[in-house]
């Protein structure tokens, strides 16, 4: 499975490519980080990085990706920035028919180090064991996108099977419901 994970920001959006192996194997493809200037308006700053995001797709053909799902930050404007960035890379993959899964940051973490509670530092070194890369990936964005796509290629399948059987006795029980009622 390749996975696209991408950590959504304006300022400097974080984009990476893994691919999963046997078991919790995963290798790294591609990471980049794109960047626009606080002094770009918005509506660019959004194109960019959805022109940026369109461009991984189409190139890596990603069979999912994975979003850093907005949950809560002291900033109203920071939080919004990184939804609205969230949302354009959202949108590309829904173009293409590639389906989006998001994450909470304390899932990832908790997902490459055992800890929801973990810092940069701690996330950005067990990405780069986990990888087996020489050096730290850099900014912490580009660790954080791999981190995204790292979690979903370990916690993604058990999600969808699961979110797949609440649905089908979600279905049954509703089905059950309506026969009673007749």
């Amino acid at each position: 499975m390749r996975v696209m994970g991408v950590d959504p920001g304006l300022t400097r959006c974080g984009i990476a490519l893994v691919e999963s192996g046997a078991g919790r194997a995963v290798t790294a493809l591609d990471v980049d980080v794109v960047r626009t200037p606080t002094t770009m308006e918005l509506a660019e700053r959004l194109l960019a990085v959805h022109t940026a995001a369109a461009h991984w797709l189409d190139t890596h053909h990603p069979d999912v990706v994975a979003v850093e799902r907005v949950f809560a930050q002291n900033q109203v404007s920071t939080a919004m920035g990184t939804a609205q960035a969230g949302g354009v890379v959202a949108l590309a993959a829904a173009q293409r028919g590639i389906p989006v899964r998001f994450h909470t940051p304390s899932e990832v973490k908790a997902a490459v180090t055992g800890s929801g509670r973990a810092d940069k530092a701690q996330v950005t070194a067990m990405v780069t064991r986990i990888l087996g890369m020489q050096t730290k990936p850099k900014p912490a964005d580009a660790a954080d996108a791999l981190a995204l796509a790292i979690c979903h290629c370990w916690r993604g399948p058990i999600a969808e099977r699961l979110a797949q059987a609440q649905a089908r006795a979600a279905g049954a029980g509703g089905t059950r419901t309506s026969w009673v009622q007749r």
